[in-house]
């Protein structure tokens, strides 16, 4: 029913041998903490041990829903009905009754939120499909995504001895959710919402116990464990951390705090001192989905630093995991300045473990050129990053 996007970025896995465990057999927790915009691993323990994933599965079935309403299936005030099998899933829920009628941008509220369990099995029902063809559909998008040991059961995290992934596999999802659909983001950070009179808190701690988190999502049942991904932003860095399999809410919590922390640190340290870079938050960006691709030659960047001596600066607009999407993107931000010919679009791959990023730039500009273009974009709320044209600075990006 949807298309999944086959050139996406994603994180390279060591082969695991998938299997199922009692909850007083499971595995001891793993963690892993990665560079949200290179994927890039900062910080890893047991990142490919097989974990039950509980409520985390949610982001999976948020994934696919984030894509029927991009593709115009559903609507957020859309009014999706509730069957018998979605009104007695058992709890978290939120008490839906079977015959009514749910929004689904309340039910997307609710599994954020709520992480509640009958509207995950209403959205995977209003999205055509039954609860277990829904499932099967969670798989094969995983797949797609790169996330290799992970299985889905059910839309919800219920206990299933089948249903099961790892930390790396589950960083992978997250960063598909945070890059593919960048304007639904922020309903991450929603810490509260109410129902018919009632008003539901979020189980994420993080987000209001840690400097720079805002999103993503916690998980429990007794054969997994306590599970948590979340991501975080610091001065233009951000970082997205996944723990799973520990033995108290609070032991999760310290966990994952101590390895975004750490993650952090690791940027920081690795920051190259000779090059200034100016981070500019990006939360969505529009660009245009024609296939364009032109060659490009580092003699040309070469001429026209010797006609121009002090063109040797360069903005990086954008990074994105699809060569002709980075493409169009830098011709159409160049395109508004008359003065940049076609040479001063740029796109450069970038690989880290595996995971390929392709990043838009104008290139051989003067110094003050680029912070102009720069401010341009900072007043639209787009990224940019001005740095001098052999600086090796990374990009804050939020672009799919």
């Amino acid at each position: 029913m949807f298309s999944v996007r086959k050139n996406i970025c994603v994180l390279s896995l060591a082969a695991a041998v998938m299997f199922t465990f009692p909850a007083a057999a499971r595995p001891a927790p793993s963690g892993i903490v990665i560079d949200a915009r290179t994927g890039e691993v900062l910080v890893s323990k047991n990142p490919n041990a097989v974990h039950h994933p509980a409520s985390l599965t949610k982001l999976m079935t948020l994934y696919i829903t984030f894509e029927a309403l991009e593709k115009g299936l559903i609507k957020m005030d859309d009014e999706l009905p509730v069957s018998a099998a979605a009104a007695n899933r058992s709890p978290s829920r939120l008490g839906l009754k079977a015959g009514g009628k749910i929004k689904v941008e309340t039910a997307i509220d609710a599994l954020i939120v709520k992480s509640a369990n009958d509207c995950a099995t209403v959205l995977a029902e209003g999205l055509g499909y039954s609860e277990a063809r829904f499932a099967e559909k969670m798989t094969e998008v995983a797949k797609a995504l790169g996330m290799k040991n992970t299985v889905f059961k059910n839309a919800s995290g219920l206990p299933n001895s089948k249903q099961v992934t790892t930390a790396r596999d589950m960083a992978t999802l997250a960063a598909a959710v945070y890059f593919h659909f960048p304007q639904y983001y922020d309903l991450f950070a929603r810490r509260e919402f109410s129902y018919e009179g009632k008003t539901y808190y979020t189980h994420n701690h993080l987000l209001k116990n840690f400097e720079g988190a805002d999103g993503m999502k916690t998980g429990y049942i007794a054969s997994a464990g306590f599970n948590i991904v979340t991501s975080a932003q610091r001065d233009g860095e951000r970082v997205i951390a996944v723990t799973m399999g520990h033995n108290t809410q609070e032991e999760r919590d310290r966990t994952v705090a101590r390895l975004m922390e750490q993650g952090f640190n690791k940027l920081a340290a690795n920051r190259s001192p000779e090059a200034t870079a100016t981070y500019v938050k990006l939360e969505n960006s529009d660009f245009l989905l024609d296939s364009v691709r032109e060659n490009e030659k580092k003699s040309d960047d070469a001429a026209e630093t010797k006609n121009r001596p002090d063109a040797i600066w360069a903005v990086q607009i954008g990074a994105f995991s699809n060569y002709a999407k980075a493409r169009v993107y830098a011709q159409k931000i160049r395109r508004r300045y008359e003065n940049l010919n076609s040479r001063n679009a740029k796109v450069e791959p970038a690989e880290n473990n595996a995971i390929i990023v392709y990043r838009s730039k104008l290139v051989n500009l003067t110094k003050n050129d680029a912070q102009k273009i720069c401010k341009d974009l900072q007043k639209e709320n787009k990224s940019c990053m001005v740095m001098p044209m052999n600086g090796n600075v990374q990009l804050t990006m939020a672009e799919k």
